[in-house]
């Protein structure tokens, strides 16, 4: 992962924030337009568009800055990272040069909306649809959950059927007939709520988007119609990975339980500092995945992505689990931060694919 590059006040006010939002449940606004001024939304977009033309190393050291003090926004921003990697592969050349310098100076934050009730971990059986009128614009319904972003993006990168019957089996993510759609958060008929009152990731703005008669035009479809599940797989290839987010959170844990143990007067025995050491290399092979993933080193990098994910989320749960067993009592208090952060690190583990559907897809290449 790059160096440092989130500003010093930034950090501090996101430290601050993250403390405040486990408390209330809601995104904090003023560190979201903070965060839009940084410039760093800009970091995945092209130079020729403005922004900083970062690739996987950068995008992933900027996430995991950002989770090491907030995981919530880390979350939101990889998702925006997400969404901005599409666009560049894929949106129509108007579209591109429309909508990435608002991204790169900050004044549009993406985010996606794929899942949905009844759709799968694996996203094969949505029942959101695009229908394409005799003037080629699209009508777009449905209702989709778990929005990272709700209510406070500007954009959503929207996954609906466009052709045939929602598949219900397979193996990967997404499926045949669905495609990718970019719509305003503006636009009418497009109604994005918070309300989905997270256990971690508390700040990060989960909710519902209903999407009801929302016209699109075809200039907004992202990618060729029915192309979805070859959409995402291809973004797995650039190695940008949600295990960033995993070792901002493992890292914020060993230096809690560090500082704590040295405040506590604990450090003098061998058999502490040992287990720290133990810790510290747990984390250090998880960031080394991380690093693998976004250099596009491995033999098939969509692979190492998803390895990166599933070995760094394991590892950032260990890490905080471990950390709260040496607090003792300490770490059983409600106001303990290891508890914001054992729950943020769980909540890695079930973001999209879930571990258990990276094992899935990682599994599939020795099915006989």
């Amino acid at each position: 992962m790059s160096a440092a590059v989130v500003p010093g006040d930034l950090l501090g006010l996101l430290e601050e924030s993250a403390r405040r939002a486990d408390v209330t449940g809601r995104p904090d606004h003023e560190v979201l337009a903070r965060l839009r001024a940084s410039g760093l939304l800009g970091t995945a977009v092209p130079v020729e568009h403005g922004g900083r033309g970062g690739d996987a190393c950068a995008v992933n050291g900027v996430v995991a800055e950002l989770a090491r003090v907030n995981p919530s926004v880390a979350i939101i921003a990889f998702q925006h990272f997400a969404v901005t990697a599409r666009l560049v592969e894929w949106a129509p050349a108007a579209l591109g040069a429309e909508i990435l310098p608002r991204i790169a100076d900050g004044r549009c934050l993406a985010a996606s909306a794929w899942s949905e009730p009844g759709a799968g971990a694996a996203k094969r059986a949505i029942a959101s649809t695009g229908v394409r009128r005799p003037d080629g614009t699209w009508v777009v319904d449905g209702a989709k959950s778990y929005t990272t972003g709700a209510s406070v993006a500007d954009v959503y990168l929207v996954l609906v059927r466009t052709g045939g019957e929602a598949p219900t089996g397979g193996t990967g993510y997404g499926a045949a007939g669905q495609t990718f759609f970019l719509v305003d958060a503006a636009d009418p008929g497009v109604v994005p709520q918070p309300g989905i009152d997270l256990v971690g990731m508390r700040g990060s703005a989960t909710g519902f988007v209903t999407l009801r008669g929302c016209m699109v035009p075809d200039g907004r479809r992202i990618g060729p119609e029915g192309a979805a599940a070859r959409i995402i797989a291809g973004v797995r290839e650039t190695g940008a990975t949600l295990g960033a987010v995993a070792v901002g959170v493992a890292q914020a844990a060993l230096d809690l339980l560090r500082t704590r143990l040295h405040e506590r007067g604990q450090l003098g025995g061998d058999l502490v500092r040992h287990r720290l050491v133990e810790l510290a290399t747990r984390l250090e092979a998880a960031r080394a995945v991380v690093d693998r993933a976004g250099a596009r080193t491995a033999p098939d990098p969509g692979a190492a992505t998803l390895h990166s994910k599933l070995f760094a989320s394991t590892v950032a749960e260990e890490i905080c689990l471990e950390a709260a067993r040496l607090l003792g009592s300490e770490a059983y208090s409600s106001v303990s931060p290891l508890n914001r952060l054992l729950d943020d690190a769980r909540g890695v583990g079930l973001m999209g694919p879930t571990n258990e559907l990276c094992r899935e897809i990682l599994a599939a290449r020795w099915a006989a």
